[in-house]
């Protein structure tokens, strides 16, 4: 049996000695996502260097802290970057905070993303809601050693993202006036961008969108019981399907445009998610 369980005990036990909030939802803000974070009142900012065993984000784009505050009235704990397998991290190591998150209490996950649309629907900075993934990363957080304290040894998938949570984001989205989609999202490890072919294969086997973050994530949090909402930024179209390069300034770039929507949808499914929570 692993000694993640009490890594993460540590560090989630160091998080809430920081702060007097006790947060139920957290937040994972992908690459030029960030800036939801910022404006959270009450706020408490951890470097994840200060965390015990939290791995250090070095991606571009990701300001690598936790922020503990309140988005309206609703408490939450905030990840300004995660980790990737890219980066040369384990599949257990990017889940990591995932399982700190659930031994502070938290029982939601929002997850986002920056990603590729394969779907030709999709235009550059289109907000998906994911439906179902593809693990293509070659790596699960739960291989290894199951530690009963987290879940069972055989997690069930059918839900990985809690399709009542899918709902609410669509019926916010539509009162803000603003078009968001849903789709399958493709993890690969990168950190190369995918080839033309591997794009055409992956709009075959059924993927809308393709990445190279979140799945990890997702995986530890229902192995633990927590239910996830996942939104993915569409910040560029995925290679052959438009005839020019793709640059990662162009991923930030996209983020910095699209984030008034992308945090006017968070702050609007925010509220119900809590009500969520409280209620369960």
């Amino acid at each position: 049996m692993s000694d993640d369980f009490t890594r993460a005990e540590s560090a989630a036990a160091f998080l809430l000695s920081q702060t007097p909030l006790r947060p139920k939802i957290g937040l994972v803000l992908g690459s030029g996502l960030g800036s939801f974070a910022d404006d959270l009142s009450s706020a408490t900012r951890i470097p994840y260097a200060s965390i015990p065993s939290f791995p250090r984000s070095t991606a571009i784009g990701h300001a690598g802290q936790m922020v503990i505050g309140k988005a309206g009235e609703t408490p939450v704990a905030a990840m300004q970057g995660r980790v990737h397998l890219y980066e040369g991290y384990s599949a257990q190591e990017a889940a990591f905070p995932t399982r700190v998150f659930a031994r502070m209490g938290i029982r939601a996950l929002i997850l986002t993303n920056a990603a590729g649309g394969i779907n030709l629907e999709y235009g550059q900075g289109a907000l998906v809601v994911l439906t179902d993934h593809i693990n293509l990363q070659g790596q699960n957080p739960l291989v290894g050693a199951n530690d009963d304290r987290f879940g069972p040894r055989f997690p069930d998938m059918t839900q990985a993202y809690w399709k009542p949570y899918r709902e609410m984001a669509l019926e916010e989205s539509r009162k803000l006036g603003k078009q968001v989609f849903q789709g399958v999202y493709a993890a690969l490890r990168g950190p190369s961008y995918e080839t033309p072919a591997e794009i055409r294969y992956l709009r075959t086997i059924g993927a809308d969108l393709v990445g190279m973050s979140t799945v990890p994530e997702v995986l530890a949090a229902r192995h633990m019981g927590l239910k996830v909402l996942a939104i993915s930024c569409v910040t560029n179209m995925a290679a052959g399907i438009l005839d020019q390069v793709i640059n990662h300034q162009e991923v930030l770039d996209t983020g910095e445009r699209v984030k008034g929507d992308f945090v006017a949808l968070l702050r609007a499914v925010l509220p119900r998610i809590a009500a969520d929570v409280e209620s369960a």
